[in-house]
């Protein structure tokens, strides 16, 4: 059972990275083409709480709270289930720590500079 409550978390998490990778390079495809929703509010600064809290955490030192969470599931054992075993593989790569800080801090002012250059766009009251 908590093989598969792990499993399920990794899903998760994988969905929000892709949240937090795909959202920007949509919001750039559809700022060029002209897409309305890549200018939600909701959407582009839950966005940016996300890939913030993300790079926060790197520079701080932190590790991701799902990442701990899922290891104190799998009591530290590498995941063995099919989604868990490909979604690790996806998930998670080797690389020094400070790697890892610098591209989310860079990838968060990617999207606080697109915030700026393709601005949300308030509704008419």
């Amino acid at each position: 059972m908590q093989a598969q409550l792990a499993d399920a978390l990794l899903v998760v998490h994988f969905a929000i990275v892709a949240f937090i990778g795909g959202g920007l390079i949509l919001v750039w495809i559809g700022a060029a083409a002209g897409w309305a929703w890549v200018r939600n509010r909701w959407f582009r600064y839950a966005h940016l709480a996300a890939i913030a809290f993300v790079a926060a955490e790197a520079l701080l030192g932190y590790a991701c709270p799902l990442t701990v969470w899922e290891d104190l599931l799998r009591g530290g054992v590498r995941p063995e289930s099919f989604v868990g075993r490909w979604v690790h593989r996806l998930l998670y790569y080797q690389a020094p720590e400070w790697v890892f800080a610098a591209l989310y801090a860079a990838w968060a002012g990617a999207t606080l500079l697109t915030l700026r250059l393709v601005p949300p766009i308030r509704k008419a009251a």
